[in-house]
């Protein structure tokens, strides 16, 4: 028996209108397509990306198309069957080969496999058709015909909760599966394997391999369709995600034998790790932890939620893939949630995060609505979970799968019947939100059959006595920008045990707006306040709620309209890092991990749009993609500025003495102590005034994994009682051994827009080549090292190079930062961000723009020889820090 082979019918796609039967076929744009990219590829619609003509194209979703092909039939020995497999067929669609119906599909989510060994051509030549209908028609008859079904949800039609819609051989290994178990100990691990065979076989060889060598390998008897056996592997490589260690992957192959000869080889890569999500008791607090544990560490997961990456699903390939978990690894994220509203991924996407170490939180493809329960729609929910979930749980990156997204949010919202202690399956079919049996019954049953060392979590939100309770499971916190719309300052009192969901819009980069635009280069449409612009954004409300945060916020103007965008991704970093920094702050230590992770919404966009992504359409990172990352570093600090009111007397309203005071605290994520130093220094806005404060330098032990409260101080101003504080920044600066600043935290009055925001006189600018760990320069044609200092400090500093694109962030390590001005004895303290792109001989122009300039600072750059290239020709000088002599630091 020959080794099955595998034959892509990837050539001669035709396609038409099924109604239109005078139309002619035309040639598809490629393989795999869609029906939008093959009418923009002839001209028939217009790109519905640009301008309004996403609603010039609605007609399309509402007609049945036809795409068909030709192939030879292949040649088959007599113990040979020819088998159809379809990946991914979207939802309605009717397959006919050489006449005969064979296949109708109603799950996008569900692969198909039909046996067509007897409807070949006699002819040698074969016809397949596959006509496709219309989903959202499809689901506006199936919710007229099912009255009695309380229909509704957020974001969209309620018709979409009808359909299941993103929203060749005769022996085969039909599926590799296998269970890892990884010792509390981790000095060894468990490898349980099973093939599942389809056809004639005798055996299945499995073999184990690391690096390419094999370092285990097993010949099983098939019986009764199955082979099974098991691995122990002593001292194993355990993955870890990035920062915490390394991601070793292991393989694991099964070869198929029939009457001695190979019939067919699978192989799955893997990882080893130990996966815990901890609810316990935590100490002096309601409810319980919800930590996700890795190889016993535990991990603080910042992160973000993820969307499918374009509209059009078959434009992304594998190195797009890549290329997004690149980002999201080198912005120090360590979790992504697969939101439960878009698709189950392509197996790069899970690739990637293997590779990189990016955990994975996996929703069940069900979002903001109550579904139906009726039999048919059921039994597809089984197939679909049986059918994801055996295709990607080898991945050691996806460490947790989640029933729904905001479900039973939705359901809470309309009073839907919920009983919790109803246990009783069978009647929660009767009730008015059927859906539960979905996530409490069938996926429950699913899940602890094929992954049980996988945590499965009927939703989310979910855990206590409502999906906002955060003293149990995980929370969406939309109180601001939704809801109550409360300030962003105050996000340490909107917590819970693990945020799962918050988020603030900003615009995306003006190269990405400008392809909104019909022409980039006149469209009088290119204005903050335009219909085109409108009609790029989805949010309900959004023109009133962008408004609101800016208004409360910052002194911004429309004109010009880049520096609008600018100050709407100043407010969303300004936003989500202040979420992270105070949500971290609740990281600290066993017993309290009162917040466990945050994942912001959202990584990224399927669209070029605003929204509330991070990073846009077109893979620019928004500031506030920075803001995560510089808040994800390993160590950081994190300030609270507070106000108190002290009134002389119990009953005066006008002897009132008000205090200001600054919290300080350090988060070390790290596995190991640290004993650094902590100084501060403070500059006044409106006199100048530079202060450093030696009696406030503290040199705290930094615990391992938590955060450290360090101390809490009055802001230093020269005159008390006349309101300096409210003109004062104050400056943290963390020192390590050798006297070495690692960082400079800011926290300046707010709001913002009180702030009287310095004008600097000069911004002074080096360009050299960056030093590695040991000191030395490092040898890189076209990495430079750009250090920027002021003479007041800056808020919200962004650069950028005429000509040089930062696409998936290669440009600038950094940007949106703040800048503090040195001690009257140096000229300053340098900020400095690794630059990659600037290639020798090269000249460009240096844009630097801050929160209240009036016009962005310009600068030439020339890259002679590699050589350091002063913009400006001043020496940095070494900053003097105080009293590091007297201690040791590690």
């Amino acid at each position: 028996m020959a080794l099955r082979r595998s034959l892509p019918l990837d050539e001669g796609w035709t396609f038409r209108q099924a109604k239109d039967i005078e139309s002619e076929f035309r040639k598809t744009q490629g393989f795999p397509t869609e029906i939008h990219r093959d009418l923009m590829h002839h001209g028939l619609i217009p790109n519905p990306f640009r301008g309004k003509h996403e609603i010039d194209v609605q007609w399309v979703g509402e007609q049945s198309w036809i795409y068909k092909t030709t192939f030879p039939s292949p040649k088959l020995s007599p113990a040979e069957k020819a088998v159809l497999a379809f990946d991914g067929l979207d939802t309605y669609a009717t397959v006919e080969l050489n006449g005969t119906e064979i296949l109708k599909t109603q799950d996008m989510f569900i692969p198909e496999r039909v046996d067509v060994t007897k409807e070949f051509s006699s002819s040698g030549m074969n016809e397949l058709e596959i006509t496709f209908d219309s989903a959202y028609l499809k689901g506006k008859k199936i919710v007229e015909n099912n009255p009695n079904h309380h229909w509704g949800c957020w974001n969209g039609d309620p018709s979409r909760l009808a359909v299941r819609k993103a929203q060749y051989h005769y022996s085969r290994i039909s599926d590799l599966y296998f269970i890892t178990d990884v010792a509390e100990s981790l000095d060894s691990a468990d490898l349980m394997t099973e093939a599942s065979v389809e056809g004639e076989a005798d055996q299945v060889r499995f073999e184990l391999s690391f690096g390419g060598a094999v370092i285990g390998a097993g010949t099983v008897e098939v019986e009764c369709g199955f082979a099974q056996t098991c691995f122990t592997t002593k001292n194993p490589r355990l993955w870890y995600p990035r920062k915490y260690g390394k991601q070793p992957l292991y393989s694991l192959t099964g070869t198929l034998f029939a009457n001695g000869q190979k019939t067919d080889t699978v192989s799955k890569r893997f990882g080893l790790r130990r996966i815990n999500v901890v609810e316990d008791k935590i100490d002096n607090a309601k409810g319980t932890s919800f930590m996700f544990e890795v190889n016993n560490i535990p991990v603080f997961c910042g992160g973000s939620n993820w969307i499918p990456a374009d509209s059009f699903l078959t434009r992304l390939t594998a190195k797009k893939y890549s290329d997004w978990v690149r980002m999201v690894a080198d912005g120090n994220q360590v979790m992504l949630r697969v939101w439960g509203g878009g698709i189950y991924e392509e197996e790069a996407f899970y690739d990637a995060c293997d590779e990189m170490g990016v955990l994975v939180w996996q929703d069940f493809m069900f979002a903001c609505g109550n579904y139906p329960a009726t039999t048919d729609f059921l039994d597809l929910v089984r197939r679909e979970a049986i059918s994801n979930i055996k295709r990607l749980k080898h991945h050691p990156s996806i460490v947790l799968w989640a029933g729904n997204n905001e479900d039973y949010q939705y359901a809470e919202s309309e009073g839907l019947e919920y009983d919790r202690a109803n246990r009783k399956p069978e009647s929660w079919l009767k009730s008015n939100f059927p859906a539960r049996y979905i996530y409490e019954k069938i996926l429950v049953d699913v899940t602890s059959r094929i992954i049980p060392r996988t945590k499965y979590h009927f939703g989310s939100p979910y855990g206590g006595t409502s999906t906002t309770d955060p003293t149990v499971g995980d929370i969406h916190q939309w109180n601001v920008w939704h809801g109550t719309q409360e300030k962003y300052q105050d996000f340490d009192k909107l917590s819970g045990r693990f945020v799962s969901e918050f988020g603030m819009q900003a615009f995306p980069d003006i190269k990405t707006t400008r392809k909104f635009s019909l022409d980039s280069n006149s469209d009088p449409d290119m204005y903050a306040a335009s219909s085109t612009i409108s009609c790029h954004n989805k949010a309900i409300g959004h023109d009133r709620r962008l408004a609101i945060y800016l208004a409360e916020n910052l002194r911004y103007r429309f004109e010009p309209f880049d520096y609008y965008i600018y100050c709407t991704q100043i407010m969303q970093a300004e936003c989500i890092g202040r979420a992270y920094m105070l949500w971290k702050r609740q990281w600290k230590g066993p017993g309290k991990e009162y917040c466990a992770g945050a994942l912001v919404w959202q990584t990224n966009d399927c669209w070029p749009c605003i929204s509330w992504s991070i990073i846009d359409y077109e893979l620019r990172p928004k500031l506030a993609y920075y803001a995560v990352k510089r808040e994800m570093e390993p160590i950081t600090i994190g300030m609270k500025r507070t106000m108190t009111k002290i009134p002389a007397d119990r009953y005066t309203g006008a002897f009132v003495k008000t205090v200001y005071k600054i919290q300080l605290w350090v988060c070390n994520l790290e596995v190991r102590p640290h004993r650094l130093g902590i100084a501060i220094s403070t500059a006044n806005l409106d006199s100048g005034a530079i202060g450093q404060h030696p009696d406030l330098f503290r040199v705290p032990v930094l615990l391992p994994n938590r955060s450290t409260e360090v101390m809490e101080f009055e802001i230093p101003v020269c005159q008390e009682d006349v309101g300096e504080e409210e003109q004062t920044v104050v400056c943290a600066t963390l020192v390590g051994p050798q006297n070495k600043v690692m960082k400079r935290v800011l926290n300046w009055p707010e709001p913002l827009k009180f702030v009287h925001l310095p004008k600097p006189q000069s911004i002074s600018c080096r360009l050299g080549q960056p030093l590695n760990d040991d000191g030395l320069r490092e040898n890189s044609e076209n990495v430079r090292l750009l250090s920027i200092m002021s003479k007041a400090p800056l808020k919200g500093v962004s650069i950028g190079f005429e000509g040089l694109d930062n696409q998936r962030a290669a440009l600038l390590s950094d940007d949106g930062f703040d800048l503090m001005v040195g001690p009257e004895s140096s000229f300053g303290t340098w900020h400095s961000v690794k630059v990659t792109g600037l290639s020798k001989g090269e000249a460009t122009r240096l844009r630097i723009r801050y929160l209240g300039c009036e016009e962005d600072y310009v600068a030439d750059v020339v890259m002679v020889d590699g050589k350091d290239e002063d913009l400006m020709s001043k020496d940095a000088m070494v900053d003097e820090l105080p009293g590091l002599e007297r201690v040791t630091l590690y």
